[in-house]
């Protein structure tokens, strides 16, 4: 019964008040450390480098995980109302419905403002690449691309480890997707951030391979192409750099009949409508679908657990 009080109590956290504010909150104070932890691994041989990111991604895991599991493991055994609440909390903090969907919106209605360089702005919050010089058409395409892919990484994969491993579980994933995102790609980070990007990769296999799947459901909920959506995610899954990220961000393209694009890296789906600010709230729809069939799997699996173990 507590998984299912826990998680409830979560969602409602995440509608009512929404995500706290970055000073307080744990995924800020991660991206803190690791920047902070980053310093030391720079200017070293790659193998160096390489073994120097391996320490650092499980330092920094045990650094968030273990105090979050003695606390949770405190309160247990004193008294089961605030273990809930706490579990909660800290389990609101490492998925988010509301602030996607937020940050989102913000995006779209800058585009139908015609203030396309502060929808540039704004969409660095959802994605890392350089948003200087993208042509609206662009701008759209990113955002559709950050609520497909982050339906997965703040939403199903953060649950998923929470249904296996408890709020550590969730706690360590959400570490390290905040590795792989602040230093798991080529460049200045190659080998640095190897070993996070990988293991990253690992997690993610069988959430983003979820989530394309609810992205599916989801399109076919709310009349849009389904059936188009799931040919997309087999056929242009693999055209991304990440052996996980194209699959759900094929099937929202799929869904909404776009062609999705990173200039130079990608291209998904087929270009039937053209990308407007609509397209976004569009791509929220379905996300928000997604998100509330994934909420109510959510609860089943929780409800068996309490059978199983009553």
């Amino acid at each position: 019964m507590e998984i299912i009080l826990i998680l409830a109590l979560a969602l409602i956290l995440d509608l009512v008040p929404g995500d706290p504010p970055g000073a307080i909150h744990p995924v800020a104070w991660m991206g803190k450390s690791i920047s902070l932890l980053a310093k030391g691994g720079h200017g070293h041989r790659p193998a160096v480098q390489f073994l120097y990111g391996i320490i650092m991604t499980l330092f920094t895991m045990a650094l968030f995980i273990i105090p979050a599991y003695l606390i949770l493991n405190y309160l247990e055994n004193f008294n089961s109302i605030a273990y809930v609440i706490a579990a909660a909390v800290l389990l609101k903090c490492t998925f988010t419905i509301s602030g996607l969907r937020r940050a989102s919106l913000k995006v779209k209605k800058l585009l139908q403002d015609d203030k396309i360089g502060k929808a540039r702005f704004e969409l660095r919050a959802l994605v890392s690449r350089n948003t200087e010089d993208l042509p609206p058409r662009l701008v759209v395409s990113a955002t559709v691309e950050s609520v497909a892919e982050n339906t997965c990484d703040s939403l199903v994969a953060p649950l998923f480890y929470f249904l296996l491993f408890g709020v550590p579980g969730a706690i360590g994933y959400r570490v390290v997707n905040t590795l792989d995102s602040m230093i798991g790609y080529h460049g200045k980070y190659e080998y640095l951030g190897k070993f996070a990007a990988r293991l990253d990769d690992v997690l993610n296999y069988i959430p983003a391979r979820l989530t394309a799947l609810l992205l599916v459901l989801a399109a076919f909920i709310v009349k849009s192409n389904g059936h188009n959506s799931w040919l997309t995610a087999l056929k242009h899954h693999a055209r991304t750099g990440s052996p996980n990220a194209g699959w759900p961000m094929a099937a929202m393209a799929g869904a909404l009949d776009v062609r999705l694009e990173k200039v130079g890296h990608y291209q998904l789906g087929k270009e039937v409508d053209l990308l407007v600010p609509d397209t976004i709230e569009s791509s929220i729809k379905i996300f928000l679908i997604a998100a509330a069939l994934w909420s109510l799997i959510c609860f089943f699996v929780g409800v068996i657990h309490f059978v199983i173990t009553a």
